[in-house]
């Protein structure tokens, strides 16, 4: 029997098996870095242990730590979550020669299906159908670059050792092709310290469907019907429901068959995930195999109503699984987002600080897995999902209706995320239909409003100035009613100039007890206030009650209304900003990061949209770029160093750059 666990992970995925593993009545251990010594994962385990600074390389990728903390506090299995060590197979190999049950599958499995080159080659013996592609043994650039002449264009470079989006390039043409390798591989070295990779003819616009296996140690192995995770950013998944909307129930038995097929194949046990791409015309080929419980198997859970975790714990403790395929039903729809901080319109850029307020939406078929709560800070370190929103519902209808719900109620502030991409997405009409493919961002989303900067409407702009006016420092107190505390004296009007991104809107704010009219320009707005407590507006807004939720701090002020959130700061009593605008030549850091690269040099012509540094943070490249032509004056930044958000790195002096100064 099975007492004590750890979890050898942090955020969200800790949090969500430490609350399995207590219920099947385990202790539970944590570990944590310095940086996570107040994370939730921590104070919810019975026991943690830090080991060692914020950089994963120095704690969670630390197998040995890890192994000496589970030896310390006597626990007798580990649990790898997603990510970090899950799918290492020497950290699995480690654990069983340190006496631990590695929740998880046998080393030699995870070694096999974390090399995309090899674990194609398997499936191709084992009669499982595979994308055309190259999978030559550490190929060279060269041998790449030949091998792509016979595949064809368009085609895919992917990192052998890769997830995650990371070390994957879609090239379109032969000249892009040798630019893109040593992209890919240095993305692959830094995320997973081996550059190999691989080529594939990449399929239009396909389907991204993958079905959830289970085997156990006596042989037994199901399926646990798919996900489909076709709407995707950059190779990375954002929406991913059960079952799929495309699914015919003879195309989910054909790849459900193939995929227990695939895990038997390779001496499977555990939670595993096979993963294909599918055709408009519903052929399936294998993409992958993913030996470790995906972000997305909450779907799985509500549609099935089964614990996954749950089963991982079973068969780690050496018994048969908890049901035969013929006992397997699918019930309902369920889909799952992934609430990131991150700005949408602004290249989707992760986004660090502190999360002022964090309130999960309630109501019938939601659930949130999340590691965060209000007073947290988002850092650098880590990758900057805050949250899984996942909504369940009889038909997908219902889902869908609720998941909406869910993302416009739930509050976040402090930093922008994309829960209004999100919702836009869930609102879709295309995806409403269900004929989003992976090329749906790309395509009929690309002109998303979610995707570029909003202008604040003069109705939020009077919501602003109704809080700042009233003059309160926070959404702690509560106001109740305000006709009963507020003055009878004539109305009054003043002025006020609140600041939004890059937008200044200068107002007058004429106020009569409870009634606000606000001005900017010719434009007119009123409405009535009726209340304010714990964060929440109550308004009347052209005879039509309804409520917005806010938080201030100081002279800054965090609103949001129907789904959509915006940062207000009142700068009417401060001296005119000095601030350089778009186009100034400072060029900043976008985020928290650390300089990988450094392209340019003092005295150097450059052309606006040139690559003057690449950042690397939430295990990312990010390529830094002139906003302007000219020379550059000034780098203020070097290879290797760490730098804050908004840190100048690098000036450009005014002045046009001829094409041969810019090396064009």
């Amino acid at each position: 029997m099975l007492k004590k666990l750890l979890i050898a992970n942090r955020g969200e995925i800790a949090v969500r098996i430490i609350k399995t593993a207590k219920s099947l009545g385990y202790r539970t251990v944590a570990v944590y870095s310095e940086a996570d010594a107040k994370a939730l994962h921590v104070e919810m385990a019975d026991e943690a242990v830090c080991i060692g600074p914020a950089q994963v390389s120095a704690s969670y990728l630390k197998g040995a730590a890890i192994i000496a903390a589970a030896l310390k506090t006597g626990a007798d299995c580990v649990h790898p979550g997603y990510g970090f060590l899950s799918e290492n197979s020497g950290f699995a190999r480690d654990c069983k020669d340190a006496g631990l049950v590695f929740v998880g599958p046998p080393e030699a499995a995870i070694e096999l299906m974390g090399s995309k080159r090899r674990s194609k080659i398997a499936m191709q013996q084992a009669g499982v159908p595979v994308v055309p592609g190259f999978e030559g043994d550490n190929a060279s650039d060269e041998e790449l670059i030949k091998a792509a002449k016979a595949i064809g264009y368009p085609l895919m470079i992917k990192a052998s050792a890769g997830g995650g989006g990371r070390g994957m390039r879609l090239v379109e043409k032969e000249e892009e092709l040798a630019d893109n390798i040593q992209r890919a591989r240095s993305e692959a070295q830094q995320a997973f310290g081996d550059g190999e990779l691989i080529l594939e003819k990449a399929v239009i616009e396909p389907r991204h469907i993958e079905i959830q296996v289970f085997a156990d140690q006596h042989g037994n192995a199901v399926y646990l019907g798919e996900r489909d995770c076709s709407v995707q950013r950059r190779h990375q998944k954002v929406v991913e429901e059960a079952p799929s909307p495309f699914v015919t129930p003879e195309l989910r038995k054909a790849m459900g068959e193939a995929a227990v097929k695939a895990a038997l194949a390779c001496g499977y046990e555990g939670a595993g995930t096979v993963e294909f791409l599918v055709d408009k015309d519903r052929n399936f080929y294998f993409l992958e195999m993913n030996t470790r419980l995906q972000v997305e198997h909450p779907v799985t859970e509500l549609i099935t109503g089964q614990d996954l975790v749950a089963w991982q714990l079973s068969v780690a403790e050496g018994l048969p699984l908890p049901l035969a395929q013929n006992e397997i039903q699918l019930n309902g729809h369920a889909i799952e987002v992934r609430l990131y901080a991150e700005d949408p319109a602004n290249g989707f850029t992760p986004q660090t600080g502190p999360l002022h307020q964090f309130r999960p939406a309630e109501g019938e078929g939601l659930r949130f897995d999340t590691g965060v709560r209000s007073g947290d800070s988002v850092t650098p370190h880590y990758d900057p999902m805050l949250a899984k929103v996942i909504a369940w519902g009889e038909n997908r209808n219902e889902a869908r209706r609720r998941l909406l719900r869910a993302l416009e109620d739930t509050t976040v502030f402090g930093v922008t995320t994309n829960r209004y991409f999100l919702s836009r997405i869930i609102g879709n009409d295309t995806f409403g239909a269900g004929e989003a493919t992976t090329a749906f961002l790309q395509q009929a989303f690309r002109d998303d409003p979610s995707m570029a900067p909003a202008d604040i409407s003069l109705q939020e702009l009077a919501l602003a100035a109704c809080v700042f006016s009233h003059g309160i420092s926070g959404p702690g107190a509560a106001h109740g009613n305000l006709n009963t505390s507020w003055s009878n004296a004539p109305a009054t009007v003043t002025p006020m100039k609140l600041e939004t991104g890059e937008q200044t809107a200068e107002l007058l704010v004429r106020r009569a007890g409870n009634h606000f009219t606000v001005t900017r320009g010719e434009e007119q707005h009123e409405l009535d206030l009726e209340s304010m407590s714990d964060g929440l507006l109550c308004i009347i807004d052209n005879g039509v009650r309804q409520h917005c939720q806010y938080h201030r701090r100081g002279d800054h002020l965090y609103l949001q209304t129907s789904g959509q959130a915006v940062a207000v700061h009142d700068v009417t009593h401060q001296p005119a900003s000095g601030s350089a605008a778009s186009g100034s030549g400072r060029i900043k850091a976008t985020m928290d990061g650390a300089i990988i690269d450094v392209l340019v040099q003092a005295g150097q012509a450059v052309r606006q949209g040139d690559t003057l540094v690449i950042l690397e943070a939430m295990k990312m490249e990010h390529p830094v770029k002139a906003d302007r032509d000219g020379t550059v004056g000034e780098v203020l930044a070097a290879k290797g160093d760490q730098v804050k958000r908004s840190q100048l790195l690098v000036d450009i002096t005014a002045g046009e750059a001829t094409a041969e100064e810019a090396g064009q």
